[in-house]
């Protein structure tokens, strides 16, 4: 990676540098914010090796500030990954608010669909082996896989019973692996198709593979 995956440390005036995971002022609060907010965009136009000098420009911050929060580029990347994770996770409360199950499960399948397929520069350095990504895939599935879990279950007997969250999420992301990048629109049909093959009809027999509430 350029800038060799090291960023340069700064200190604070009390002599110990600021970690990203610490408590912040809000103006340092605002300024994390920002910087993810850059990085993300400049993550998905130019990759996660694009130049620092370019994230802080978009934060509208110094490059010492991004120094300061994120000492290494994997921070920054973490950072991001986690950001959009809890984004698409959160996105499940509402959708079940504002919708009928199925169509909230169906909304929400879509909105995971847009995190893979959208974040392939943040997928391809959680699959780097770098020991800074390790807790990624336990992060992902602990929010994601809760999330939809709530949906399946709100679904109740529309959906079939023998699939769990977690083959679900796993089924929709193999399905993305032969895509094109900047073409997904087959993509997405096979995902429609898999969702809605889960539906139980309204003919099927009853209890044959139906998800009954718990």
């Amino acid at each position: 990676m350029r800038d060799g995956g090291q960023l340069r440390k700064r200190s604070t005036r009390n002599g110990a540098r600021n970690g990203p995971d610490e408590p912040l002022r809000a103006d340092a609060r605002r300024n994390r914010e920002a910087l993810v907010d850059a990085a993300s965009a400049v993550f998905a136009a130019s990759g996660v090796d694009a130049p620092i000098q370019e994230i802080a420009d978009r934060a509208g911050v110094g490059v010492g500030t991004v120094y300061r929060r994120f000492p290494k580029r994997s921070d920054l990347i973490v950072a991001v990954f986690r950001r959009e994770v809890d984004a698409c996770a959160e996105a499940a409360r509402s959708l079940a608010a504002d919708h009928a199950p199925y169509e909230a499960l169906s909304r929400w399948i879509e909105r995971y669909l847009d995190l893979i397929v959208t974040k392939r520069g943040l997928a391809a350095a959680w699959h780097s082996g770098e020991p800074a990504y390790e807790s990624l895939p336990g992060y992902f599935e602990e929010r994601l896989v809760a999330s939809l879990q709530g949906l399946l279950k709100a679904a109740g007997s529309d959906m079939r019973a023998d699939i769990s969250a977690a083959e679900l999420l796993r089924a929709v992301a193999l399905l993305c692996s032969p895509a094109s990048s900047g073409d997904f629109a087959q993509t997405r049909r096979m995902v429609a198709l898999l969702v809605n093959g889960l539906r139980v009809s309204v003919g099927e027999a009853n209890g044959a593979g139906r998800r009954h509430p718990e």
